[in-house]
């Protein structure tokens, strides 16, 4: 019987990456994509970044209020660059306890709904860091979810191996969109 569950969400993932996929011949916006993807995850707006490497640094291109944040060099110590740099991905429920920057968590976010005003002035409990690689393992960018909360429980369940097997298969589709092309117009 338990096998019958695990077929059941098995089949809702691969329905929801369908999806997602679907989306690459309509052109969407990152933030369509994004927001599919937060769906997908059971996560916030405000709990996705979306990075694209441009001339050697990330440029934050979801949340949109991020892109003139300026650039994150790869070269620096910010999980996104450790993890276009090394190619590796991430999963930390425990992310609080990681010294990190956590400029980018107090900024303001436009047209999210009630719930999500309130997460995302929220510090960052849990991450997923996964690079964004197209199939010759070229990274375009760096794909990010979190879970905030002002502490690890009341910022939800953990991540599991599951939901980052889903994100970076989410991350080899993002890597066919157009909007993940250096230089591609946002």
């Amino acid at each position: 019987m338990a096998n019958t569950g695990s077929q059941a969400g098995a089949k809702a993932a691969k329905t929801e990456m369908g999806e997602l996929e679907a989306m690459i011949s309509e052109s969407p916006t990152s933030e369509k994509v994004c927001l599919k993807l937060a769906r997908i995850l059971s996560v916030h707006r405000s709990e996705i970044a979306l990075f694209r490497l441009e001339k050697g640094s990330l440029r934050f291109i979801f949340p949109v209020e991020l892109r003139s944040a300026g650039v994150l060099p790869l070269s620096g110590t910010a999980v996104a660059a450790r993890t276009a740099a090394t190619h590796t991905p991430l999963l930390s429920n425990s992310f609080m306890r990681v010294r990190h920057a956590s400029l980018f968590e107090a900024v303001r976010l436009s047209g999210n709904g009630e719930e999500d005003r309130n997460m995302e002035q929220m510090p960052i409990q849990k991450i997923m860091s996964v690079p964004v690689a197209s199939p010759d393992k070229t990274v375009r960018g760096v794909i990010q979810v979190s879970r905030k909360g002002l502490d690890a429980k009341g910022a939800g369940a953990d991540f599991t191996g599951e939901d980052l097997k889903k994100l970076e298969k989410a991350a080899e589709i993002l890597a066919r969109m157009p909007f993940m092309q250096e230089g591609a117009e946002l």
